[in-house]
This record gives structure tokens, sequence and C-alpha cells, in this order.
């Protein structure tokens, strides 16, 4: 396992996420996560009257769908920018900022908690997941979301097989974190969740496909609306980048429709209950 040092790579998704414009993120990445929403709401049982903690909300695509539910829902993310976004586009939900590995509130304090693809952008997610236990009441649901691994999640699988396929690294001003896909492993991801107090945990694999026009509005989308795949490009020689994109071009054709290309999407989804 590749050593990294947690705090670094916080503090670079941190910086990355608090400036990131929330449009760039709705345009592509944006209709891939929104997808996953109803999902980590059943894996809890959200419904009108559940009182639901929606962590890193992000734009505020699982909030607007468990209030759909009438469910009571606080979405909660360190970002500015998007808690802006999810304020103007889902009126009558309360969006706080806070950090989801030290949340500000008491024990026992929500019916549920959900978390989409939060895990991932964490040097210690193991503490998210302890917080998300601490504020569940006793008996409650948790669920949080990755993606699988890149040879069934083509959308992200095919740019990470160019970068990887044509000699890439990661250049050193983008910090090494946890691997990325390791939690896509059902066994460690269980391991995960039950060693910070749940029980009864699940881990379910959820599939759909994506469609794009052409291949630069995939690439674009990656490469926009995420905070590590642009300095990751950027960060290479001219020549490189050119040989990534070749690459990535040749590996999409697989995918190809009449009108466009449709991508494989693939999520794990963990949800356990919180021991009494």
């Amino acid at each position: 396992m590749t050593e990294y040092d947690p705090s670094a790579f916080e503090a670079f998704e941190e910086a990355g996420w608090t400036t990131k414009d929330a449009a760039a993120y709705d345009a592509l990445a944006g209709r891939v996560t929104a997808r996953v929403a109803d999902p980590l709401l059943d894996a809890v049982g959200a419904r009108e009257g559940t009182r639901v903690l929606d962590v890193a909300t992000g734009p505020g695509y699982v909030a607007a769908k468990a209030a759909e539910r009438g469910a009571d829902v606080v979405g909660l993310d360190f970002s500015e920018t998007m808690l802006g976004h999810a304020r103007t586009n889902v009126p009558g939900v309360e969006f706080v900022q806070g950090d989801a590995t030290a949340l500000t509130f008491e024990n026992a304090s929500f019916d549920a908690v959900v978390a989409a693809f939060l895990l991932l952008h964490l040097g210690t997610p193991e503490r998210a997941v302890a917080e998300a236990a601490r504020v569940l009441r006793p008996g409650g649901r948790a669920a949080f979301s990755v993606w699988d691994v890149p040879t069934r999640g083509r959308w992200i699988g095919v740019f990470f097989d160019a970068f990887t396929g044509v000699g890439a690294h990661p250049p050193a001003d983008v910090p090494a974190g946890p691997p990325f896909f390791q939690l896509a492993d059902e066994a460690a991801f269980t391991e995960l969740v039950e060693g910070s107090g749940f029980s009864d945990v699940d881990v379910r694999t959820v599939e759909f496909g994506l469609h794009v026009d052409d291949g630069a509005e995939l690439w674009d989308g990656l490469v926009k609306g995420s905070v590590r795949v642009g300095p990751m490009i950027l960060g290479q020689t001219e020549d490189l980048q050119r040989e990534i994109r070749e690459r990535y071009d040749e590996l999409l054709e697989e995918y190809r429709t009449r009108d466009g290309y449709d991508v494989p999407v693939s999520v794990k989804i963990a949800s356990g209950q919180r021991a009494a």
C-alpha cells in the first residue's frame, strides 16, 4: 500500500472542493451521483418523519430526495460554495457548514445518516464513519457510497486505464491518498463499517448507464468537475497529456452507440445499524 500523509491529502481535497464551481460538478459528476440518492435513502429506510443527516451534501442531491420523501433532513458540507448552490436549488432544507470527521451534533440526534462518495476524499475515512455512528440513535441506520472498481465502473475506468496505460504518474504536487478503489472490496468496506460500531452491515452494488454525446463531454466533465483529475492531467507534459487522451479515446470506443456513448457506472453502497 502506498504511504501517504492523511493531513496533506485532506488539505488538498478541502482546498479543491472549497473553490470548485458547482456548475462544473453538475455538468457530469452531478448527473451520476444524483442517481445514487434513492438507493442510499432506501438503505436507511428514509421516509416521512425520518430525521436524516446528509453528510457531504455537495449540491444537495440526496437532501432534496430525502425532503421529497417527507423526511426532516439536514445537509452538511465543508464547502460554502457547494452549500450556496444547495440552498439556492433545494429550498426548505437546512444546510450547514461542518466537518464530517468532527460533527457538531449531539449524540443520537438522527434516525439516519447518509454520505454519498464522502469516504473517497478522506485520509481517515474511519473517523467519518465513527461520527455517523455517534450521532445516530440506537437502531438507526447509516449508508455510505463509493465507486466500484474501474473494470466495472467504466465511466471513470476508461480515464484511469488510459492514465496508467501510458505510464503516467500523479504529479508531485498532488498528494497521495488511500487507494482510490480500496472500499470497492466488499470485505474491506464491511470491515470499515463494522469497526465503527455498526451491525447488520450490508454491501450491495448499484449499476446504471451514463449517456454522453461525445468523448469530450466525459473527458471535460472528469477534468473540470473533480478535484484530483484535472491536476493529474495538467501536471503532465504536453506529449503525455496527448497520449493519455488518445488512449482514452481508444478505450471509449467500446461504448459507442448511434448517438454518442453509453458508459457503465457501478457503485458500492454499504449500510449498517447503530448498535444499541
